[in-house]
């Protein structure tokens, strides 16, 4: 399955996870609380595999390695951002993309707006 925008993938998930678990007698809040804690699950998963590749518990020895701690990440990402959307239906990427740029801000240098003109030779009629 190919999908030019995350987002309707993230959307697909969202709504299905909403429908099992208002079918389940759900309300909204219990919802997003067994979301969240899902993407705390998620989350934990991820610092595992890192335990794993750093082969700190004695008992597992090397577990895992980089790309499943990639993956885990990935799992916890999808899952953020399918809690996010379930939260925030209507709005889900508008409300990320702000966050991320208000954060983004704080470390980031800010940036010179794009002129169309910049680069290109000036012209001039006569």
């Amino acid at each position: 399955m190919r999908d030019d925008d995350p987002w309707d993938t993230i959307r697909s998930l969202a709504a299905l996870f909403t429908e099992l678990d208002a079918e389940r007698g759900l309300s909204a809040e219990e919802q997003w609380t067994l979301q969240v804690l899902k993407l705390s699950e998620e989350v934990g998963e991820a610092a595992q595999a890192v335990i794993g590749v750093r082969a700190v518990n004695p008992r597992k020895g090397r577990s895992h390695d980089w790309e499943q701690v990639q993956e885990e990440v990935v799992d916890a990402v999808i899952t953020g951002m399918v809690s996010l959307t379930r939260m925030r239906p209507d709005d889900a990427p508008e409300f990320f993309a702000s966050v991320l740029a208000r954060k983004a801000a704080r470390f980031l240098p800010p940036t010179e707006p794009h002129h169309p003109n910049d680069g290109d030779p000036v012209v001039t009629s006569r």
